[in-house]
């Protein structure tokens, strides 16, 4: 059995998206027909996401911490219990593509690190521009890159139980575990292969994670340009 989690606070909005994709990606014929079991982790919601990952079919467990690396650890083991051999992760504001899973499994690794694309920049308003321009030149979603994001990302039931699983942390949990699994000597694929499209939202569920690091990406390119408006211009001689 395959599993998938995805952790939620407050995403009443996507989820249906979300776990819509996810059972699409579950339904892929490279799977041969593998049981795959989705788990929503509800980290103290207070809207209606329970309902609706309910009424897609998925799995709910409810916790109320907060705290994103508790709600990956949580469902992973959960679906460990139930007998899952691979653990894939995503996050509620984002799609997964019709081969994200299979792609993930096609690697034959330990550990898939997969990049993340962006389609809509509006939700930064006039910065939107300024934000895909610097995307487009920072962010390397190619083969070999070193990005890891909670959104893509599958590991091994036996690689995940050798390093202990997720750290109860509020931000970067993602990037702790990928480090102990390289520590430990696991085998990861840094890939592009397997697709999500995530959100540019600017309310970020974890301080720290994606959606912070977009906006702290903005402010970084809005010093940058005030500070070359501030230079007194050279006269050419």
């Amino acid at each position: 059995m395959l599993g998938i989690v995805i952790p939620a606070h407050n995403e009443e909005q996507l989820i249906r998206g979300c776990l819509s994709s996810v059972r699409i990606a579950s339904q892929h014929p490279a799977l041969m027909g593998e049981p795959v079991e989705t788990i929503v982790v509800l980290d103290d919601c207070t809207d209606a996401t329970g309902i609706l990952a309910s009424s897609c079919g998925a799995m709910t467990i409810t916790i109320r911490a907060r705290n994103v690396g508790m709600a990956r650890a949580v469902g992973a083991k959960a679906l460990l219990a139930r007998g899952a051999r691979w653990l894939a992760f995503t996050d509620a504001d984002t799609l997964v593509s019709e081969a994200w899973l299979a792609a993930q499994l096609s690697l034959r690794t330990d550990v898939v690190c997969g990049t993340v694309s962006v389609l809509d920049w509006s939700p930064h308003g006039s910065h939107a521009a300024l934000l895909e321009a610097h995307f487009l030149e920072t962010y390397f979603d190619c083969e070999s890159h070193r990005h890891v994001h909670g959104a893509n990302l599958g590991v091994s039931a036996a690689a995940y139980l050798r390093v202990g699983g997720f750290r109860h942390l509020a931000c970067s949990e993602d990037v702790a575990l990928v480090n102990a699994l390289v520590d430990a000597g696991c085998s990861v694929s840094w890939t592009s292969l397997p697709r999500v499209v995530t959100s540019a939202r600017t309310d970020a569920r974890a301080r720290g994670g994606f959606a912070g690091a977009l906006l702290n990406a903005v402010a970084q390119r809005l010093a940058e340009s005030a500070g070359a408006a501030m230079r007194p211009a050279i006269a050419g001689g």
